[in-house]
């Protein structure tokens, strides 16, 4: 399994730009949201117990998140889980699919919006296991905003900047 550092440098390498960054900050959430909300209306039983589809769901991609980083991974699930809790909240409301398709349009306008001002194509183009990096990208930003894991930081930069250089000399 790769890395930490080099999932997120594979990602940051094409959202240097702080347009697109902001973009994501919008996009994603509603991404997020809007898939919960879908996955929530998928109920079953498990040994007796009723559950559906987005808790299933949240709880291998947390655990992928704690065995990527521990630390990153908890305040992953603290930021992530209440998008979809509120989605779970809100799936008995009339028309969920309409509301959610509607939220999932706008979410990926916001990227490549994002993406547009990059002038880079997404990462999950090249690799779809990115569409689950990137919402760690965002709480890995939020968290080197406030200080905090400055060594990753360091490691997750400096692999994005040569990996775009890369990219543009190709």
């Amino acid at each position: 399994m790769k890395s930490v550092d080099h999932l997120l440098s594979i990602y940051k390498s094409v959202h240097l730009n702080k347009n697109n960054i902001i973009t994501h900050f919008i996009g994603i959430p509603l991404i997020l949201w809007s898939a919960a909300l879908v996955f929530a209306t998928v109920t079953f039983d498990v040994a007796g117990v009723s559950t559906n589809l987005m808790q299933v769901l949240a709880v291998v991609i947390f655990a992928y998140y704690l065995v990527l980083d521990i630390k990153l991974g908890l305040v992953a699930i603290a930021l992530i889980a209440p998008i979809w809790l509120h989605a779970q909240s809100v799936v008995e409301m009339q028309s969920p699919y309409l509301i959610a398709a509607i939220v999932f349009v706008i979410g990926w306008l916001f990227q490549f919006i994002g993406h547009f001002y990059e002038k880079a194509k997404p990462a999950f183009f090249d690799d779809l296991k990115q569409l689950l990096i990137g919402p760690l990208f965002l709480v890995a930003e939020v968290c080197f905003a406030l200080g905090l894991f400055n060594k990753l930081e360091k490691q997750v930069t400096a692999k994005a900047l040569e990996l775009r250089k890369k990219m543009t000399t190709e």
